[in-house]
């Protein structure tokens, strides 16, 4: 036998008595945090520095006999003599709650693969789940005959493996909570030694349980059908009474009540290396990241093995399966986003928000849930409260040995589970057994459900009473999972059920000429993953890859083939946008629009999503621009800039706070719905009612030199929204429909841009920019501007970029004139020009001060078209005696006046007065309330009896939201 000599020092106090103690690294390996059974208090080592003081955690009133950490490692969870069950943060170690308690001493705890759900036993009858999100006890499984010493979560999120002190072993699904296997007395029988526990555990790909024998043994037994595969069986010539795998399942230590631990190669079945010590190893946690086992004995000495697995056999932490690579769980209580161990919330979810588990059968399968490798993807993944499953048969013949062969079969099984997102429903939010949940959440309304006694009942809402009917409940009885919601009705879908596996999908209208308009349709072998509605169409996506599109009567109209697996789909209108895998194995998505009117697909392509992240919300915004977020923060809208691009507008990691995470509900041209949910929650709950928040969508823009980012933010916000005028221009001709709305829209956004590239031009005269000031003057579209901006730099002490500025007029001045040859002057002193598209009326009456639009002139060719603002033609004007020419210019200069900066100190950063670009329009609604002041003031220049057009609505503009 090897002599190794592993250093342990005193972690617990434990007298002469023996006790059961604990220990366990945090994700990353940068602490050990270790109890003992007959101390009251936990704590906190730094394995680097150990000679240090551990951080100690006083909150027990006996001793701690238990420990668990979230996957994430930001809750630590305790268990204690005193019978109470504790959370803290971790690493600060603040204490959060009691959780929960029972009458007898917990013996034993542990965390699900998400963090959301814990379960805690002991000597009490009953093993308790706990959901973590509100401390609300999902579960107690019954069925031990005596105190559950051991738990285990199975990696995959289907089953928890029991063990009591007599040695029997309980499968249960987490799904029903219903006992699929017990083996009754299959492992030691410990009595009342409370200084040795019996535990079991899954291998780390979950195919696996390992369980102590009665011949001093390792038992391994099938995942699904508990069937004895093969034991470890070496130089342990007691129980064994503790084991632990290895992160990627080659390795096992097993500790024996004879002193020894042994490390196990497990495909070989043979014992590799082994450690004698002076007292019995109670626990064992083998390094995340390294080739290390830490070990604490039971008089509360602790330690940590170096260099466990010899260098030249392949390392413990090499080829981790993907069901737990790089897993770090959800976060409890940790305050944001952080790289790589937090991340999300504690809320469970599991992988299928909208389906229902198959009831698995006892003979041997393998499920095919698809798992995730990072956390991003877990938190959008997981939207139930325990997975969906699909299950196939699988042959009896792989478990005759525990192979390198085997191994490698079983690699290549978990190789095809990638990063493939489950379908979702925009808007929807988890099941929460025994509490109302959102089935739908958009702009329009809600539509909630809770599940009693067999049935649903559901209930519509619209947030503006005003806007939709009054909509009576429903009592649902089919059991529906996701919905849609617009201004004509609502369409309802659940999983497959019964005996028959039927899907059902079920449209309601909310007024309609006929009596039943109700209507219907069943799915045999086909499931409904996502649903949409749009003008007078419904459409489905199922399981079979179909794009099923009906009438709003029921009348079925196109069935087409996706190329991938649905992940998401939404309509507006005319239009149905749908989200799909690009392959099986990987999270690479497509989005397609269809035009369900014209039978049309005008867009397809890539969708983009942030690295390491998964879609949570996809639709389109109000004025019908085709959105997406991701679970990394991102907001994206697709542009026709470029051929056809995805912009990010919004970044939630700049705007929200530490604690807070955004559901989002949807947008419009300039602010973002959403509900801000305190962590570690990451959806509302729909009581109390949640309130919207809106928040200005903003480009994640770099830290500029200029120090000037909300300007350079509102610069680029404005180009967006003037490069997509034109394309909606089109749109409302095709329709035949008044395009003067859009007009005077781009007319005010052309001045606001305007206004703001002449405060960026200040900006960068104060910076020392002056070749970047030279850039945006040449953007300005209005001659006037071009004006405004060569008397501020004069008034800067500037005269050389006055100079270049003046010379760039000259030059655009000159453009001008040779592409519009024929332009026609207004007076006969040729005192101000127009476009050649636009006339401009002169009359008025004599007691009305007179105003002229202000000449816009063509920008160089690479600025953004100009929009034209259309005026009046006389007829529709008054006539009334004309002012001279004359005293209409001086009016129409004294109004344009472009204020210059001034300040106290030579050289300090000035404040420049916007240039006054009057016109007969009316205040934008569109900008800012301190823009809406400015051209408030402006238009009350004007004699209230000047004949003014009427305010056009501003599509962009949304009054309320209830």
């Amino acid at each position: 036998m090897k002599v190794r000599s592993v250093k342990l020092r005193e972690a617990h106090k434990c007298g002469n008595a023996a006790s059961f103690c604990t220990i366990s690294w945090d994700q990353q390996a940068h602490h050990l945090v270790t109890a003992s059974s007959s101390e009251t208090t936990i704590s906190i080592h730094d394995p680097l520095l150990p000679s240090n003081l551990p951080k100690i955690l006083r909150h027990h009133r006996d001793g701690v006999s238990a420990l668990a950490l979230s996957p994430n490692s930001t809750c630590l969870a305790s268990g204690s003599i005193d019978h109470s069950v504790k959370l803290y943060k971790f690493p600060g170690g603040e204490f959060q709650t009691n959780i929960t308690r029972f009458t007898l001493p917990i013996r034993v705890l542990a965390f699900n693969k998400s963090g959301s759900m814990l379960a805690a036993a002991g000597d009490d009858e009953g093993i308790k789940l706990i959901n973590t999100i509100d401390g609300s006890i999902a579960r107690v499984l019954k069925g031990h005959k005596g105190p559950v010493t051991g738990l285990a979560f199975d990696p995959n999120s289907e089953y928890l493996a029991s063990i009591d002190s007599i040695g029997t072993v309980i499968y249960w699904e987490l799904q029903s909570g219903r006992e699929l296997h017990n083996l009754k007395r299959v492992a030691p029988d410990i009595g009342s030694d409370l200084s040795s526990m019996n535990v079991l555990s899954w291998s780390p790909d979950g195919e696996t349980l390992a369980v102590p024998g009665l011949k001093n043994d390792v038992v391994m037994y099938d995942r699904d059908t508990a069937e004895k595969l093969f034991s470890l069986r070496g130089d342990h010539v007691q129980p064994i009474c503790f084991l632990s795998w290895s992160p990627n399942g080659k390795y096992m230590a097993t500790s024996s009540l004879d002193r020894q631990i042994l490390i196990w190669d497990v495909g070989k079945k043979l014992d590799i290396d082994r450690q004698k010590f002076d007292d019995r190893i109670c626990c064992m946690a083998w390094k995340p990241i390294g080739n290390a086992l830490a070990v604490i004995d039971v008089m509360g000495k602790y330690g940590v093995w170096e260099s466990v697995v010899p260098s030249s056999m392949k390392s413990p932490t090499e080829d981790i399966p993907s069901s737990r690579s790089n897993y770090n769980g959800l976060l409890l209580f940790d305050e944001e986003e952080q790289e790589p161990s937090t991340s999300g919330s504690l809320s469970d979810l599991g992988e299928d928000s909208h389906g229902e588990s198959e009831m698995p059968s006892r003979k041997r399968l393998r499920k095919q849930t698809i798992f995730d490798e990072d956390l991003d993807e877990e938190v959008n993944d997981e939207l139930n409260l325990f997975p969906k499953t699909e299950s196939r048969k699988k042959a009896h013949s792989t478990h005759k040995g525990y192979s390198d062969k085997g191994n490698g079969s079983r690699s290549m099984r978990t190789s095809t589970r990638k990063n493939m997102q489950e379908a979702f429903q925009p808007g929807a939010t988890p099941v929460q057994p025994g509490k109302r949940r959102f089935l739908c959440y958009n702009m329009l309304g809600t539509i909630t459900t809770m599940e009693h006694d067999g049935y649903s009942h559901i209930e519509i809402d619209f947030h503006d009473t005003g806007r939709g009917p009054r909509v009576p409940s429903m009592t649902d009885y089919f059991g529906f999972t996701m919905a849609s919601l617009n201004e004509n009705g609502s369409v309802f879908a659940n999983p497959c059920k019964g005996e028959k596996n039927m899907s059902t999908l079920m449209y309601r209208p909310f007024s309609s000429w006929a009596n039943n308009s109700e209507w219907s349709m069943r799915f045999e072998g086909e499931e409904v993953k996502a649903v949409a509605l749009g003008t007078a169409w419904v459409a489905a996506v199922t399981s079979l890859n179909f794009l099923r599109i009906f009438t709003e009567g029921g009348l079925q109209r196109h069935v087409l083939s996706l190329d991938g697996p649905i992940v998401t789909a939404s309509g507006f209108q005319d239009q149905l946008a749908v989200v799909t895998h690009v392959y099986d194995c990987d999270q690479m998505l497509e989005f397609r629009v269809f035009n369900i009117a014209k039978g049309t697909e005008p867009l397809k392509g890539r969708l983009p999503l942030t690295p390491g992240s998964q879609l949570t919300w996809f639709g389109f915004s109000e004025e019908g621009q085709l959105s997406s977020y991701d679970s990394k923060g991102i907001l994206r809208v697709y542009t026709n800039l470029y051929g056809g691009s995805w912009l990010p507008i919004f970044s939630a990691s700049k705007d929200k706070k530490s604690d807070e995470n955004y559901w989002i509900v949807g947008l419009n041209a300039r602010r973002l719905f959403c509900i801000v949910c305190k962590n570690p929650d990451l959806f509302p709950q729909v009581m109390p009612k949640p309130v919207l928040t809106l928040l200005d969508l903003s480009f994640p823009l770099a830290s500029s030199d200029l120090g000037a980012e909300t300007l350079e933010n509102e610069f680029m916000m404005n180009n967006f929204h003037l490069s997509q005028i034109p394309k909606r221009m089109e749109e409302v001709t095709d329709a035949g429909l008044d395009t003067s709305s859009l007009d005077d829209e781009a007319f005010n956004l052309e001045a606001a841009q305007d206004r703001c590239i002449l405060r960026l031009i200040a900006s960068c005269c104060n910076g020392d920019k002056l070749v970047r000031a030279t850039e945006l003057v040449k953007l300005l579209s209005l001659d006037k501007s071009m004006q405004g901006a060569i008397k501020l730099v004069t008034k800067l002490k500037l005269p050389n970029l006055a100079e270049r500025f003046n010379s760039i007029l000259e030059e655009r001045l000159l453009n001008e004139t040779k592409e519009t040859p024929n332009t026609t002057l207004l007076n006969s002193n040729n005192n101000v020009s127009a476009r050649g598209d636009v006339d401009v009326s002169k009359a008025s009456t004599s007691t009305e001060r007179s105003e002229m639009v202000e000449p816009i002139v063509p920008s160089v060719k690479f600025s953004l078209p100009i929009f034209k603002k259309k005026v009046k033609s006389p007829e529709e004007i008054k006539l009334g005696n004309e002012p001279t020419v004359q005293n209409q210019k001086a009016k129409v200069d004294n109004n344009r006046e472009v204020k210059g900066i001034e300040g106290n100190n030579a050289g300090a950063v000035t404040k420049v007065e916007e240039t006054k670009i009057q016109s007969q329009y009316p205040p934008n609604v569109f900008f800012k309330s301190s823009n809406n002041q400015e051209n408030a003031n402006k238009a009350g220049e004007v004699n209230q009896s000047q004949p003014q057009r009427p305010s056009p609505s501003n599509p962009f503009f949304k009054s309320s939201i209830k």
